[in-house]
């Protein structure tokens, strides 16, 4: 891996930034914001395969290529007391996503529960973000999107799948809550764009090629995804020994809460690409779950009893040579005590993007370190 100078960049900062470049390509400037929002929130836990990293790539480009609408319209097609079933007609998915995920706390608040599911959406961003807003008001959040075809089912090397995380947030009595936001694939093709990023090959197992063998060239790799000719393995790894099907079947729950409720696009639908092999909308699908505690118990013992549960597991015997056990939300909360006075990583690759956004733009009130 070759030597390089990475720079942090305040929080603050980097968040206009990206608002600033969404709106200059289109989107209006209240959404902008809440996109730069969920980004700079992934970029401040250490989740770096979902913040300034996607803004190029996943959105600004996107909307320029013509395959996602920068104003996003938001219909309800359908509802009930504690449901709805909303098309967001390719637009922002952050925007849609935020608004899909107040729409079923605002239900939960009266009627202890509300789920809302969306079609002919976009990528949103980090899930964690959605679950975390129900924390806020005292609930249990849940979500879970479908994402264009990555994983090979188990004994398959087709990618059929996307990455398909499932995504859960509980409030506790802790400094953070618990909030497990994972992909069903031992990885994700943001994970690999950060490795890509770092010059870096993979670890053997997270993908194989058309004859099932693992691959690690990660350049190679992120432009074989698309072709089809590599495909990510499900949680648990190749074939069954080690789970692979545990992981298989997980992506294939999200894949049909996430276009059978809502009778949206699913699998190879989600390609991006239509029959003639022109580029089109990605018209992904997502589900929404709050849960009021106050419904079943009183929201302090709920917590209380959460983080019993998270303290005992993580001071439970450890395995010779680890001096610690994480519970979900821990690393990502020990990230932000990092990061908080300090900012954004960014590496040459990230910086590249920031500049050629600038230039294009012309957003020359924002003045980097690395440009000094």
């Amino acid at each position: 891996m070759k030597n390089e100078t990475t720079y942090t960049i305040p929080f603050d900062t980097m968040e206009a930034f990206m608002a600033a470049a969404l709106k200059g390509v289109g989107v209006p400037e209240a959404d902008a914001k809440i996109c730069a929002d969920i980004l700079i929130s992934a970029d401040k836990r250490g989740i770096d395969s979902h913040g300034i990293g996607r803004l190029k790539p996943i959105y600004y480009d996107r909307i320029k290529k013509g395959i996602q609408h920068p104003v996003t319209e938001f219909e309800i097609v359908k509802e009930t007391f504690t449901t709805a079933v909303i098309d967001g007609h390719d637009g922002m998915g952050h925007v849609i996503a935020k608004r899909a995920m107040q729409m079923a706390i605002d239900k939960a608040k009266v009627y202890g529960m509300g789920m809302t599911v969306v079609r002919n959406s976009t990528h949103y961003g980090f899930a964690g973000y959605y679950p975390l807003m129900a924390i806020e008001n005292n609930m249990i959040g849940i979500t879970g999107t479908n994402a264009r075809p990555s994983i090979a089912p188990t004994f398959g090397v087709e990618n059929m799948l996307g990455t398909n995380p499932i995504t859960f947030g509980m409030p506790s009595d802790e400094p953070f809550p618990f909030v497990l936001d994972c992909a069903t694939s031992v990885s994700q093709r943001g994970k690999i764009e950060v490795y890509d990023r770092e010059n870096k090959e993979l670890p053997d197992g997270w993908v194989i090629d058309r004859q099932g063998k693992s691959r690690t060239d990660t350049k190679q790799i992120l432009i074989d995804l698309v072709k089809g000719e590599a495909a990510l393995t499900p949680l648990g790894g190749i074939g069954e020994d080690t789970g692979g099907y545990k992981g298989y079947g997980y992506a294939t729950v999200v894949e049909i809460l996430s276009a059978a409720l809502q009778g949206g696009s699913f699998l190879k639908g989600l390609l991006g690409f239509d029959p003639n092999g022109n580029a089109q909308p990605y018209h992904l699908g997502h589900f929404f779950i709050a849960i009021n505690i106050d419904n079943f118990i009183e929201p302090d013992a709920f917590k209380k009893t959460t983080g019993d549960i998270l303290r005992d597991l993580r001071n439970s015997d450890k395995m010779p040579g680890q001096e610690r056990i994480y519970t979900a939300g821990e690393k990502e909360y020990d990230v932000w005590l990092q990061r908080k006075n300090t900012g954004v990583p960014v590496n040459d690759a990230l910086i590249k993007d920031i500049l050629d956004i600038k230039a294009e733009l012309g957003l020359n009130q924002y003045n980097f370190p690395f440009e000094k």
